[in-house]
């Protein structure tokens, strides 16, 4: 089953008084592009977190954020016990004649004496929800992935099929397009007003159409679109490998449409074309 490049995904975990929010939204593009975006205090975990998110997503363009909300009434500032001893004890240097009361009022008017939420560490539960969010949220976007490349599934079967009516339709022309071709060769001769071999004139009437023969194109282009539809059921990432097979595609229309020599052929070159535009844009967004 095939997957789209487009995706989202969103999960709320709780631990404790703590409600951890992870949300990730995906897009096409032909390399990983990851952006994150986390609390400051979990810039010790980005790479944990970015790994996570790479093993999962694989290709294109990802933006992941993550939001700690904290209701707990300790999620206010808390004092930082050991920088107020170490001003206490700087200041006693001093030898100002001033109470212990005096030294400490002074301590907790100096810089960074207070600690807020970003400055805690970590707990192992609290990182462990976290992963538990980031995973759910992943799983979430891989359901929708799966959906959106089943409609891309549907789209792309139509498409080929259309490529595979349209040879199909080409053949009703050959014959013809054959003896267009003779008659415009022999009626050229005849304007020029020369004598000549009919003998060595089917000879190299022979071989003038045996270079415009399509057959071999048609089976490499219905061979390739053989294997573009069976490549739909794969269970790896095939995004690359259909570009590839419609490059393939692409090489043994344009051939088929140098040789028609016929103006519905023509016509049907360029319906094919039209189709397999389409198919390339849609791969785009194949993972």
């Amino acid at each position: 089953m095939i997957k789209s490049m487009t995706g989202y995904g969103k999960s709320e975990v709780s631990e404790g008084n703590c409600k951890i929010s992870t949300e990730i939204k995906t897009l096409n593009s032909k390399t990983l592009d990851l952006y994150v975006k986390i609390p400051t205090r979990y810039k010790c975990k980005e790479l944990e977190i970015r790994k996570i998110i790479a093993d999962h997503v694989f290709r294109g363009k990802v933006d992941f954020s993550m939001n700690i909300e904290n209701a707990d009434e300790d999620s206010n500032p808390k004092l930082n016990i050991n920088t107020i001893k170490n001003y206490i004890k700087d200041l006693e240097t001093l030898q100002m004649e001033v109470s212990q009361a005096e030294y400490l009022k002074m301590a907790v008017r100096m810089p960074e004496v207070f600690l807020n939420r970003e400055e805690l560490e970590i707990s192992e539960d609290e990182w462990e929800q976290v992963v538990i969010s980031i995973k759910t949220a992943l799983l979430k976007l891989d359901d929708f992935r799966k959906e959106e490349g089943q409609s891309l599934n549907e789209i792309l079967n139509i498409y080929i099929l259309n490529i595979l009516n349209s040879v199909k339709e080409i053949e009703k022309y050959e014959k013809e397009r054959i003896e267009i071709v003779t008659q415009k060769l022999i009626k050229q001769l005849d304007e020029i007003k020369v004598q000549y071999d009919e003998q060595r004139f089917h000879q190299e009437l022979v071989y003038y159409i045996e270079k415009l023969d399509i057959s071999e194109e048609k089976v490499r282009l219905q061979q390739h679109c053989k294997y573009f539809m069976e490549m739909l059921n794969e269970k790896d990432p095939i995004g690359k490998k259909l570009g590839f097979i419609a490059q393939e595609m692409g090489r043994e229309i344009n051939t088929i449409g140098s040789k028609a020599n016929h103006s519905i052929i023509q016509k049907l070159v360029v319906l094919m074309k039209d189709e397999l535009e389409k198919i390339k844009e849609q791969t785009n967004n194949i993972l």
